[in-house]
């Protein structure tokens, strides 16, 4: 869903929560009405047991961006306005704050982030109580409020004072080493090299590192939102990254996005092997016999492959981490997560969280005793492409049916736009979440077979 603007900025709302273009769709009045919506909403919607008519408290983060302190004001404003007790966390990663909000017991979070969205942007993910971002029904109600200015609003004698809460970083990291074994990791005395893109996770990253007596290089650590690259983790915007990991001699590199709850990896030599590879290494380290993990429809099938090795189950879920960890509490599922380098475990909370994929694949190496390079070649390879096109209102509405038409004797799937499946291959195509275009997914054995996808789709829908 999206709220179009006259000026041509696009607003986008989604299961994602809000991302706008700063000082044009997305303002301080915009970011002050979207808390307003939110606080309105926790009043009717409470940690269970926390029902007692006491002011919902919310823990509020933020990633690195020059824009954060401006956005996070306002939307600490408009919560306030409604007699929530705003809890500031500070420069945080998205999983952080979702740990921080459990740690104070809160009903609910919000994170001021665009995650790997470029410097125009930024925006506002709501989480619940229970750390999960809200599901389809609870995010409409919020965004009905906010389109319909439909807030409670308090008066002077319910406003209640910011309080601080510094050390969010701390909590998270100790989450994450209380599930991995510290003496092994230790014991295979790694080194490691880090992009944190001067976003929220330089500071989370170090301190896992270091715990786990790792040798760390350290790129762009300090969260000044001066982002080295475009942020996303994807091949190009990594070249640095991979000449440095190579030239080190470390074991592993990884990447951050700015929120820090994607990871991207790339090997000893320097290779990239992507964020598609984040959850198939934590799950063929994790995943056993009898056990269940989510993905959504845009992941590689390398994760279908593990659980079949091990005799797991795979839960296929549409985009977007409440969609994910939704299928993950259906099917009691510890682990999940997405192909975009989100690594899912609900024992430390139930968003994407680079922290504990980096801590599951520093042990799976120190547990292996094998290069990097070698277990991903223990993975049966495919050739993913990842393509867009400009979001077009008629392309959308004719599209499930265009798409059963040209491919009506392979399976289709219509959770979530439309996914085709071949024995062999497949190609998603559906509306972003976070951005005004179309994604085109398409998976096959070899980069050839997925362009021909990507374009035989490309043609369906008259995409230019």
């Amino acid at each position: 869903m999206s709220e179009p603007k006259t000026n041509d900025a696009p607003l986008m709302l989604s299961i994602s929560g809000m991302r706008g273009l700063v000082g044009q769709s997305l303002t301080p009045t915009v970011a002050a009405r979207f808390g307003a919506a939110f606080g309105s909403w926790l009043w009717t919607s409470r940690r269970p047991g926390n029902d007692t008519g006491q002011p919902p408290t919310v823990a509020l983060g933020r990633d690195s961006r020059q824009s954060g302190p401006m956005i996070e004001a306002a939307v600490a404003s408009g919560l306030a306005s409604t007699g929530c007790k705003v809890v500031r966390v500070g420069i945080l990663s998205t999983p952080g704050v979702a740990i921080a909000a459990n740690h104070l017991g809160a009903d609910g979070g919000m994170v001021i982030t665009a995650s790997h969205n470029p410097f125009p942007w930024n925006g506002i993910k709501p989480l619940r109580h229970d750390g999960v971002a809200p599901p389809p029904d609870e995010v409409a109600e919020i965004i009905r409020r906010f389109h319909e200015d439909d807030f409670d609003y308090v008066g002077t004698d319910r406003l209640i004072p910011f309080e601080d809460f510094p050390a969010g970083d701390k909590h998270h990291v100790d989450e994450v080493l209380a599930l991995v074994d510290v003496g092994l990791i230790k014991s295979a005395n790694l080194s490691a090299t880090v992009d944190s893109v001067h976003g929220a996770g330089g500071d989370e990253a170090r301190h896992l590192l270091h715990a786990l007596g790792v040798k760390l290089h350290h790129l762009y650590a300090e969260p000044t939102g001066d982002f080295p690259h475009t942020p996303e983790p994807t091949k190009e915007n990594l070249v640095e990254l991979s000449e440095l990991t190579a030239k080190h001699g470390a074991d592993v590199g990884f990447a951050q996005d700015p929120d820090a709850d994607r990871l991207a990896v790339v090997d000893e030599n320097g290779g990239y092997i992507g964020e598609e590879y984040t959850l198939a290494l934590c799950a063929l380290h994790k995943l056993k016999q009898g056990e269940s993990i989510a993905a959504n429809l845009s992941t590689s099938r390398m994760v279908d492959d593990i659980a079949d090795r091990v005799g797991a189950t795979v839960t296929r879920t549409p985009v977007g981490e409440a969609n994910v960890t939704q299928g993950m509490r259906d099917h009691n599922a510890t682990l999940g997560g997405e192909g975009n380098g989100g690594i899912i475990d609900n024992r430390v909370s139930q968003v994407r969280d680079s922290i504990i994929g980096m801590a599951y694949i520093l042990e799976l190496i120190a547990a292996r005793k094998q290069p990097l390079s070698a277990i991903v070649n223990d993975i049966p390879a495919y050739a993913i492409v990842k393509d867009k096109a400009g979001v077009d209102a008629g392309v959308l509405e004719t599209m499930p049916e265009k798409m059963q038409a040209a491919f009506a004797d392979q399976k289709v799937d219509l959770q979530d736009g439309v996914r085709i499946d071949w024995p062999d291959k497949w190609v998603h195509v559906r509306p972003s979440n976070t951005e005004p275009i179309i994604r085109v997914i398409a998976e096959a054995g070899d980069e050839a077979q997925a362009n021909e996808l990507v374009k035989q789709v490309r043609g369906v829908l008259g995409l230019s």
